[in-house]
């Protein structure tokens, strides 16, 4: 039996949480200065929106890509195969985006760190729950997710210190290389250990699509991660835009509506492993946060919203009700057995974030281009459809909380 850490503090637990902190801190450094890098490398002011869109939406496809990848290698190869393999690429893709020219240099870096970011908050999860009781697997969780989403944070106001995007690219590079060093004391999971041995197929991808159950318990684990990526995604990232649509403003920033946002994920999250831990149930706990994302967007999208302060405020509000993400990750660990865990939990958050390309295709091509809605009702009406579609599979989601994860599929 794999020998499991009581303490919600323990190793495994500190060096994921800072992985995914600089796990966050590069992949939200894009957002945070967007407008100055793509002035810089050729962009106008009439160019920047699809030029930024095209950037982000390629840096999606390659976590997309990417969790396939480092999933496939998690669960063939051990976790901790992820954990390094992942931090050498997207350290040397960020490092080289300090030295960028051009537009399509962008796109092309940007898709290889997305490629790299890809395997580390998966792995890192997966590598926890199995060291953790069950019991405490949901609050150790909270506490890598909590702590790792401020990265964006430290994002923000690294570029907000030093005023140069390149110098912040070149730092997120160097952080990526040293937590490297501190990756060297992690052990294996004992549960990876234990199916090694046996004569199972492991990190088969395909298996998801076999299996009816199992295909719907892979689809709908996607499902319930979308609303965060809506809101970070469209609301969050363009709310300067909307700012200027609903109250006139000319002078909202975005990227700190950004770091905003962030501070209220990251208290959300370690939050949400307490009311998890209360319910003693995550679909409850993913409910509870629904309401208050819902709650959340009306409240974006109303005359309560007519300044930069109470903007920024809602922003707050947003981000800690989509606070939900580490809970629908580890229900996706919870879900699968251990010879295809790390590739469930690599690549479902990486499928959400993947999907934000067609969420920004419904917001801007279907909404805006084809149907001549306006900013405002476009981002009200995918906000909706959005959250329509996740309690539908919330309804159809299975209880984890108190699963058993030696097993396999």
């Amino acid at each position: 039996m794999n020998n499991k850490n009581q303490s919600v503090f323990n190793l495994a637990v500190i060096v994921a949480s800072l992985g995914y902190f600089v796990d966050m801190y590069d992949l939200l450094l894009f957002t945070i200065v967007k407008r100055p890098s793509l002035l810089a490398v050729g962009s106008t002011d009439g160019t920047i929106l699809p030029d930024s869109i095209l950037v982000m939406n390629w840096q999606m496809i390659g976590l997309l890509l990417g969790g396939i990848v480092w999933g496939v290698i998690g669960d063939k190869k051990g976790r901790l195969n992820i954990l390094f393999g992942s931090i050498i690429l997207y350290s040397i893709a960020n490092f080289a985006t300090a030295y960028i020219h051009t537009v399509d240099q962008y796109i092309i870096f940007r898709f290889l760190a997305g490629i790299g970011l890809a395997g580390e908050l998966g792995a890192g999860v997966t590598l926890v729950s199995e060291l953790m009781p069950k019991e405490k697997r949901g609050i150790g969780t909270s506490i890598v997710a909590g702590f790792g989403i401020t990265g964006v944070i430290a994002a923000y106001f690294t570029f907000h210190w030093t005023s140069d995007w390149r110098l912040c690219y070149e730092i997120g590079g160097i952080l990526g290389i040293l937590l490297l060093f501190l990756r060297i004391s992690l052990v294996e999971s004992g549960m990876f250990k234990q199916v090694k041995l046996q004569n199972v197929s492991r990190g088969n991808f395909l298996m998801f699509f076999s299996d009816g159950v199992r295909f719907k318990k892979y689809f709908t684990a996607i499902l319930l991660g979308l609303p965060t990526w809506c809101i970070v995604g469209i609301l969050i990232t363009q709310s300067d835009r909307f700012a200027k649509a609903m109250f006139g403003s000319t002078n909202f920033d975005s990227g700190r509506a950004v770091m905003i946002a962030y501070a209220g994920i990251a208290l959300g999250d370690i939050v949400a492993g307490f009311v998890c831990q209360y319910f003693k149930s995550r679909k409850k706990g993913l409910l509870l946060y629904y309401f208050m994302c819902t709650a959340s967007i009306l409240l974006f999208f109303s005359d309560f919203n007519n300044s930069n302060t109470s903007m920024a405020v809602i922003c707050a509000l947003l981000g800690f009700s989509s606070g939900f993400w580490i809970i629908f990750i580890t229900m996706g660990a919870e879900q699968f057995g251990t010879n295809l865990r790390a590739t469930a939990t690599t690549t479902i958050p990486n499928m959400v974030r993947g999907a934000l390309p067609l969420i920004n295709m419904m917001f801007l091509n279907l909404f805006q281009r084809d149907m001549g809605l306006t900013l405002i009702k476009s981002g009200f009406f995918t906000a909706s459809i959005v959250i329509f579609i996740t309690l539908i599979a919330l309804y159809f989601t299975e209880e984890t909380y108190h699963k058993d994860l030696n097993y396999i599929e």
